[in-house]
Parts: C-alpha cells; sequence; structure tokens
C-alpha cells in the first residue's frame, strides 16, 4: 500500500510526518550528539515556525496526527500491567523499655 500526503509519497514513517507537518522531524525532535549551540539554533527556529501564522495550527495538528497513529498502530502502544508485590507486614515483636 502506497501512503500519499498531498500529491507526494510517503516511503517512511518518517516521511510521512515530514510530509504531514510540513517541517522535518529533526526540528522538532533533535538529532543524535547535537551540540548545545545546534540545540539552541533548533529550538530558536522551532520558535520562529510557530510564531509564523501559517503553523498556528501546528500544535493541534500533531496532536492529530500522533492520535491517527496510536489508532492505526495499537500494537505500538502494547501496555502489560505489572503486577504489585503484595507488602509484606512484619509483626513487631517485644515490648519497648
Amino acid at each position: 500500500m502506497r501512503t500519499y500526503v498531498g500529491r507526494h509519497q510517503a516511503l517512511s514513517a518518517e516521511d510521512f510526518a515530514e510530509l504531514a507537518l510540513g517541517t522535518p522531524v529533526e526540528l522538532w525532535l533533535g538529532v543524535e550528539d547535537e551540540t548545545d549551540e545546534e540545540r539552541a539554533a533548533r529550538l530558536d527556529a522551532a520558535r520562529d515556525i510557530l510564531a509564523d501564522p501559517e503553523y498556528s495550527d501546528l500544535p493541534d495538528h500533531l496532536i492529530r496526527l500522533a492520535a491517527g497513529v496510536i489508532e492505526d498502530h495499537p500494537d505500538l502502544f502494547d501496555v502489560v500491567p505489572l503486577a504489585h508485590p503484595a507488602r509484606r507486614r512484619t509483626a513487631r515483636r517485644g515490648v519497648a523499655a
């Protein structure tokens, strides 16, 4: 099955997210081993984008995108409850002096 966003084909999940958002995913998530200077520049660019009226609904768009991923791939979020061990109470014996 092929996935298209507009007229562009998304070949991977990263392509789909970038096409859906209109910005590179790395802009929001960062990249491995980025320097403090690179991180500051990336965050500054992200703030500029969010200030642009064209992207004013981007946070809402991100939430819809995330909800769609969860709906389409619920197995990614399988949660198994962990059993809580029973608390052991030790009886206090003896008399306080």
